[in-house]
């Protein structure tokens, strides 16, 4: 009793029912309607076909507009109001979208490439000349020399670190993450901002709303106001159902100075760092950058930020003096945003694959993907690259788990070794190939993050650090169970339930 008096209490158990309400009028609504359902219906029914026709026609990615198609032909007329609802009308009307599409547009002019260093990086490494070339001039993030990284291969590694680099901020702290979540790691952040705004660094602290629906109240943002450090929820829950709440910010950033940035994988919430366990070991990372290429992490927080909130007509007074430091290498932090027709972050994983030539190890949480990177895995493999990819030994979501194994026996037959990490959770999201290239980031292989959520991520090249992420690969495939077609039989029922559940792959 006392649990679903907390639920319906709690944010989400009020927007269900906001929800809920929604519903009913829209079914009130329609009884209304009921004597011009005949000419509805069939208005609707001749609209369905020419939608068919021009998502065939016009998609990019139609594994996950299939989605789409199966629904407005099995019901014409409410797949046909669904379709309009949320992928046309929330494109014109809404204010998030014009505000992120019109941010964007300025921020870009502030990614500037350094042509001689972009030639030398391609000249330094073949293979991955056709990756710098695509995301400096077609994705429009520059390429930096790397002048320091660090990977940390647990979450718990990288907190203490990013606690000492918060210390020492003299001028701005600006935290851009999916879930805040009260508890030992948010609330030692905490304490430093607020230390540091009453000392005049400007705080700011960027949290997707629906990430944290369960995690803060619903005026947290108020909360923090209060405590002297600036505060946005983006894309604030609404109860009235709309396409743009589908686009959640799921990136994980913090600049310090404009001279330091952490990304990776990890949330601001206990179980991240292994205080609370919810779902055995979680396997996570933390990656810290030092010098230029910080300032690609500051240009894609202001952009969030100003978007939400406009407040800077200039970035550059942000931008910290050049970090002297030894060479190593090369890197690229990048971002993706679900409002234009580029799929970077998928692209950029593509790219990997057909680049490599001995191996390409994978962390995902989860693995539900398109016929692109199922092909760009398959072929990969099936030119000798040793593929292997490590996913959650215990689940989070059940669904979303049944989901990612029904893509095993397809990947496993052409040669894609896949292990399963025993002592919990595999949350990393990471490629690394050839001892030369790797990515870590937010981007998880399935619809949410390729397709529909904001993303980051970082690409190193040619630098000592990727031995670490290699090595942190192989030490977690010691601890996790290999899938083989022999011990993965899921029967004829839950063949057939994969086949039908995969469908829908792309709301998952």
């Amino acid at each position: 009793m006392k649990s679903t008096f907390h639920l319906i209490n709690s944010r989400a158990g009020k927007t269900l029912l906001l929800v809920l309400l929604e519903v009913l009028w829209i079914l009130v609504l329609s009884y209304y309607l009921h004597p011009y359902a005949a000419w509805l219906e069939s208005s609707l029914r001749i609209i369905s076909v020419f939608i068919v026709l021009y998502i065939v026609n016009t998609s990019k990615h139609l594994s996950s507009d299939l989605m789409w198609v199966m629904i407005v032909m099995i019901f014409p007329v409410a797949g046909t109001l669904v379709y309009i609802f949320f992928e046309v009308a929330d494109r014109f009307s809404s204010p998030t979208y014009k505000n992120i599409q019109a941010e964007t547009k300025t921020a870009a002019h502030y990614y500037v490439q350094d042509e001689d260093i972009l030639k030398e990086a391609k000249g330094s490494n073949p293979l991955a000349a056709g990756q710098f070339e695509y995301l400096s001039h077609t994705a429009g993030f520059p390429v930096y020399r790397n002048t320091q990284f660090s990977y940390y291969g647990v979450g718990e590694e990288g907190w203490p670190v990013m606690l000492e680099e918060m210390r020492k901020a003299k001028h701005f702290i600006f935290l851009e993450y999916f879930i805040i979540e009260k508890g030992r790691m948010w609330n030692s952040m905490l304490e430093i901002l607020k230390q540091k705004a009453a000392q005049g660094v400007d705080c700011r602290v960027l949290y997707d709303d629906m990430g944290s629906i369960n995690t803060v109240p619903i005026k947290y943002a108020c909360e923090l106001e209060k405590m002297g450090i600036k505060a946005q929820a983006f894309n604030k829950v609404n109860p009235l159902i709309n396409g743009i709440m589908n686009h959640r910010d799921h990136r994980k950033i913090l600049v310090i100075d404009g001279k330091t940035a952490f990304s990776g994988g990890i949330n601001l919430a206990d179980e991240y760092i292994n205080i609370k366990s919810k779902y055995g070991h979680w396997k996570d990372n933390c990656i810290r950058i030092k010098g230029p290429s910080v300032w690609s992490y500051t240009v894609l927080f202001l952009t969030m930020w100003n978007a939400a909130r406009h407040e800077d007509d200039d970035y550059t007074k942000y931008k910290a003096e050049p970090y002297r430091s030894e060479q190593d290498g090369w890197i690229v932090p990048y971002g993706d945003t679900p409002l234009d027709d580029s799929l970077i972050g998928e692209n950029v994983y593509i790219n990997i694959l057909n680049a490599a030539q001995k191996y390409c190890y994978i962390f995902t949480p989860y693995l539900i993907i398109d016929e692109d990177m199922m092909n760009a895995l398959i072929l990969a493999a099936q030119r000798g690259v040793d593929v292997r990819i490590i996913t959650p030994g215990i689940p989070d979501k059940k669904i979303i788990y049944n989901i990612t194994r029904s893509y095993y026996p397809n990947l496993i037959k052409a040669g894609v070794k896949i292990y399963e990490y025993t002592p919990g959770f595999d949350h990393a999201k990471v490629f690394v190939s050839d001892d030369t290239v790797a990515t870590v980031g937010t981007i998880n292989l399935d619809y949410r993050s390729l397709y529909l959520h904001f993303e980051n991520g970082t690409l190193l090249c040619n630098s000592k650090e990727i031995a670490r992420i290699r090595d942190d690969f192989l030490d977690s495939m010691k601890k996790s169970r290999e899938v083989t077609l022999a011990n993965f039989k899921p029967g004829i029922l839950r063949t057939i339930l994969y086949m039908n559940i995969r469908l829908f792959a792309p709301m998952m």
